[in-house]
Order: C-alpha cells, then sequence, then structure tokens
C-alpha cells in the first residue's frame, strides 16, 4: 500500500511517540527525512550526542560508517538504518587499501615506527581500527589542524587517509609540505602523506564557479568545505567544516551575498536570500539522498514488530581499536 508523504510523517510521528527510539539525521539528508530528526548534526557531534541518549534503539538517517560511528562509541545501543548507504569517500579505503598505504612509506625508507596515521571520520570502522592499532587517531573537518598539530609533535611522518583535500587543505594553511601517494614525491620529503582518496560531491566545486560568482556579483563571499580542491580552497573567503559554515553564514549581515561550495540539501536550507550554490550543476550526495521517508517508517514499524531491520554490526576486535582511535581524538 502506498502512503502520501503527509500520511508518512504522522506514522512515524506516531511511532516514535511510543517505541524507545531516537530518529538521527545528517545534514546532507534530504528535507522531509532531516525534518523528522530528533537529533540532527554532522556525523561527531551526532554520535556524540546520540552516546548521551537514553533510547534503546537508534535509527540513523546518512550513510553506512556514521551508524558505525555510533555503535563502537555506544556498543551497547541498537543502532538501524532506514537505508545503509555508503559514503563514496568511504569505500575508497579499507583495510588492504591502508596497509598498502603503510607499505609504500616503508619501501621508500620510513619505518612503521614513525608513521602516525590519521582518518577522517569518513572511514569505515575497519580503517578506524588499523589506525587505531598503529597509535593514530581520527579527525573531523572541524579539527583537523587540531589533530595533525598534536600529531605532529610526536616528531613522526603523517599518513592522512582517505581524503586527499582536506589533507592538502589542512597541510596549506599549516605551511606544511605534502604530498598524495601515486601522484608522485617522496614521502620523506613531505610532512604529510595523503591517501588518494576524495569527496565526488566537493569536486564539483571549481575556481571557475568562483570567478563566475565574483563577476556576477562583486563583493559577494564564496565559503568552501575543506573536502574542495585545494585549488578551491585558496581562492574562498572562508573555509570551513559542516558546523563551521554554518556559524559563519549565520553571522553574516542579511544583504551579504554569499556563495557555498557543500552539499545541496544543507546549503539550501542555510537561509532563504543572499545564499547560492556553487556550482552550475546540483551537489547533491547520492548516498545521503537515498534515505526516504517509507524506508524510515519501515524502519520505525520493524521495532513495533520486533523483527528490526538493517542493524549495524561492528565485531569486537574492530570495535574496540576503532573506539581507541576515536577517543584519542575526543581526548584532545
Amino acid at each position: 500500500m502506498q502512503f502520501t508523504n503527509e500520511e508518512l510523517i504522522a506514522k512515524i510521528k506516531d511511532l516514535k511517540e511510543r517505541l524507545s527510539v531516537t530518529v538521527v539525521a545528517h545534514f546532507y539528508q534530504r528535507d522531509e527525512v532531516f525534518e523528522m530528526g530528533d537529533i540532527t548534526g554532522d556525523s561527531l557531534e551526532l554520535a556524540q550526542r546520540t552516546k548521551e541518549d537514553d533510547a534503546e534503539f537508534v535509527v540513523f538517517c546518512g550513510v553506512g560508517f556514521m551508524g558505525q560511528s555510533v555503535k563502537v562509541l555506544s556498543p551497547h545501543k541498537r543502532v538501524l538504518m532506514p537505508k545503509v548507504a555508503c559514503c563514496a569517500m568511504a569505500k575508497m579505503i579499507d583495510g588492504i587499501y591502508y596497509d598498502d598505504s603503510v607499505k609504500f612509506l616503508e619501501q621508500h625508507g620510513i619505518a612503521k615506527e614513525n608513521i602516525l596515521p590519521i582518518t577522517y571520520i569518513n572511514s569505515n570502522a575497519d580503517v578506524k581500527a588499523k589506525v587505531g592499532e598503529m597509535g593514530g587517531m581520527v579527525c573531523t573537518s572541524s579539527n583537523a589542524k587540531k589533530i595533525i598539530t598534536t600529531a605532529l609533535s610526536e616528531g613522526k611522518k603523517i599518513l592522512f587517509v582517505p581524503d586527499r583535500c582536506l589533507g592538502q587543505n589542512i597541510a596549506n594553511q599549516m605551511g606544511l609540505k605534502s604530498m598524495v601517494i601515486g601522484q608522485g614525491g617522496d614521502p620523506k620529503d613531505s610532512d604529510i602523506i595523503c591517501y588518494d582518496g576524495f569527496c565526488s560531491v566537493h569536486q564539483l566545486f571549481s575556481v571557475e564557479d568562483i570567478e563566475f560568482y565574483r563577476k556576477k556579483y562583486p563583493g559577494i563571499l564564496i565559503a568552501t568545505h575543506p573536502e574542495c580542491d585545494p585549488a578551491v580552497c585558496e581562492a574562498s573567503d572562508f573555509v570551513g567544516s559542516t558546523s563551521q559554515l554554518i556559524k559563519y553564514i549565520k553571522e553574516l549581515p542579511e544583504d551579504q551575498k554569499v556563495a557555498v561550495g557543500t552539499e545541496f540539501n544543507m546549503v539550501n536550507r542555510l537561509r532563504p536570500k543572499n545564499t547560492y550554490v556553487l556550482s552550475s550543476t546540483k551537489p547533491e550526495c547520492p548516498t545521503m539522498n537515498e534515505t526516504t521517508l517509507e524506508d524510515l517508517y519501515l524502519t520505525l514499524k520493524s521495532i513495533e514488530d520486533g523483527a528490526p531491520i538493517n542493524e549495524i554490526q561492528v565485531d569486537e576486535n574492530t570495535q574496540k581499536w576503532a573506539k581507541i582511535a576515536l577517543d584519542r581524538m575526543l581526548a584532545l
């Protein structure tokens, strides 16, 4: 039986009232799903706030690594996902590719004990666990600079996975040397060695887009996410994480025009006037947009029926080391 969106929303609200469940929604979710969230935010914020929540079930509207992060930090909770969508960046690296990256550094004369790995939170639990076992930690786009500053104090080479753009942008901000594995260069000559991963959505923004907006709207500000190409970030007026972008734009005068280089759904919700998407195409994350109201309803209904679907499981060893990597970050 097909339900209208209005009927689905009514059913979802009814189930939320009757069940011990918290619905969590990432900023990049489509509007109608985002509006159903009891907790909304970016990936780490969601994992942290969910940890403090008392509900037995967490229904996480996002992508797979985010649901895993909740399970790693709160193993006692039952975490379900209406759609176990896969972040394309997270899928670019797994345990084998991670090990190959470590071997690459070793083959270039850097001993394993002199490598300190850092993984962007946009990675699956198996990679976080590998990083944790090697004494490394997780970072987010908002705290990457602080994490890297702390890591450098140990006098080791930093292996940064999986997002080359975030790694390069932080290196540029700090005046450090960086390189990307597979793009030439000697890791011994670099402070940060980046894995060759990226966010396909944030690659849609270009310097040409910036030039177009600056010409069309003199005085416009350009705000971009550090997952964008370094050349784009270099040409921007402000570079920051999702939460930092929201704060920056919220504090601008209402008549100040701003073009934003990040996911469409979030930009669309920022403010009603003088905010533009920095792209000639719609930069919508396909996997974040897989989750529908019907998926959310069916997941909540499965809890009511006593047969929960799409439950996130993380094996004990992976959970242990991934949590260590996350805890090292949280301790800072």
